[in-house]
């Protein structure tokens, strides 16, 4: 029996892995969607993590012929997961965390004020020395893309290097199993990323008017970029910089954190389990005989003995995975727990006092401006794991015992 659910469409199948609980009527819609758009491959995969995203869910791997999706794809380009294990036990740790989590804090410019302006606490008012030779790596990049495209360019550029951002973007020092203790953390590409998905939206949008094709889209966010043409080449471009400034700005954070948390702790090191996977992007693969773009909007990859991070939510702990190949998926699985109720909704239902009680015993933010990641706005990451054991297997079941937001 197949892990998924198999449903007809107007255009392509859909196979969900919805076995757990069905997914909200509105990502269905957005689903059926996709699905009727000419240039799908093969079918349109759904990851227990469903939710509804801007024009095709997120949780969505849509494989395409010759055309891609810049919606789709999304805004946080790269937008992904790392994780270090160290050779640290739980009993090598003080009983209170607190001056940890502050130093981590210090270290990681995160969250956002001043509207994103010249005093945002998220970023470098003037970038360290440290981050530069990284920048200079991929400047020349980004500088390319820029000249052709000024308005894709984002001010901050390498000030959002080494940059936590807000929403559902984190920094965890955790547990698993056998009391080791790892450090966790979940962003993408920040500013820059965000400054060329907008860009190539909007464009995207523009090409469809010029094609007189936009009226027929099931949804205008929808719109897509035609392989071969100088915009998909100028955006497969910048998206794949973009994808490489989300690995950097990951491993920037966890060279800081790291750095940082060393001055609390007993000496350790870091062991050869080191995993750092997008969970954004698109990407050029071969699935059912042909080659085709392969965009994973909330989605890992997981071929066979691919390793990815599955995260619940704050206070419900997060998974290291090993992938199983499994082809009707085209090789993926879910990036997370994925959302039950939207952020607006969260913070008028759930209550400060049950957030505290949700996040006992982990050393972390506990106001009212974190309700919207409290544990009860996501889906149970147990019954997510549980409609995904044809996608990957399970190495190791983290606990969290501090969390940073932004």
């Amino acid at each position: 029996m197949p892990g998924y659910n198999y449903y007809e469409t107007e255009g392509k199948p859909l196979k969900l892995w919805d076995t757990h609980e069905p997914f909200e009527q509105s990502a269905m819609e957005q689903l059926y969607n996709v699905a009727k758009l000419p240039f799908i491959h093969n079918h349109v995969a759904g990851m227990p993590d469903v939710h509804f995203g801007k024009g095709a869910t997120i949780g969505s791997v849509i494989a395409t012929k010759r055309a891609i999706v810049p919606a789709a794809v999304g805004v946080d380009l790269g937008c992904g997961m790392m994780a270090v294990q160290t050779t640290l036990r739980s009993d090598n740790l003080p009983d209170n965390l607190h001056a940890i989590r502050s130093a981590i804090e210090a270290v990681v410019p995160h969250g956002r004020t001043d509207n994103g302006g010249r005093n945002d606490r998220g970023s470098w008012s003037e970038a360290p020395s440290h981050l530069t030779a990284a920048w200079k790596k991929m400047e020349s990049g980004y500088q390319k893309i820029i000249e052709k495209h000024p308005k894709a360019k984002n001010h901050k550029d390498i000030c959002h290097l080494g940059t936590l951002g807000t929403g559902n973007h984190f920094i965890e020092m955790c547990l698993d199993e056998e009391e080791n203790t790892w450090f966790m953390l979940h962003s993408g590409s920040r500013g820059p990323g965000n400054r060329i998905g907008t860009y190539f939206i909007e464009k995207a949008k523009r090409e469809m008017e010029r094609l007189f094709i936009g009226d027929y889209l099931p949804d205008q966010d929808l719109a897509y970029l035609v392989e071969n043409t100088e915009i998909f080449d100028d955006y497969v471009e910048a998206v794949h910089w973009a994808q490489d400034f989300a690995s950097e700005n990951r491993e920037a954070m966890m060279q800081a954190t790291l750095s940082a948390v060393k001055k609390h702790l007993p000496p350790f090191e870091v062991t050869e389990m080191v995993v750092n996977c997008h969970h954004n992007y698109v990407i050029k693969e071969h699935h059912f005989g042909e080659n085709v773009w392969v965009t994973r909007k909330g989605a890992v990859r997981a071929r066979k003995g691919d390793l990815g991070i599955i995260p619940g939510s704050m206070g419900t702990g997060s998974f290291i995975v090993e992938g199983l190949g499994n082809k009707e998926s085209f090789c993926s699985c879910s990036h997370g727990a994925g959302r039950k109720m939207s952020r607006a909704k969260a913070k008028k239902t759930i209550t400060l006092e049950e957030h505290k009680q949700a996040m006992e015993g982990i050393e972390a933010r506990l106001d009212k401006e974190i309700l919207d990641e409290s544990p009860a706005a996501y889906k149970n990451i147990h019954g997510v794991m549980e409609a995904q054991k044809d996608l990957v297997k399970i190495k190791y079941h983290l606990r969290q015992i501090i969390n940073v937001k932004g």
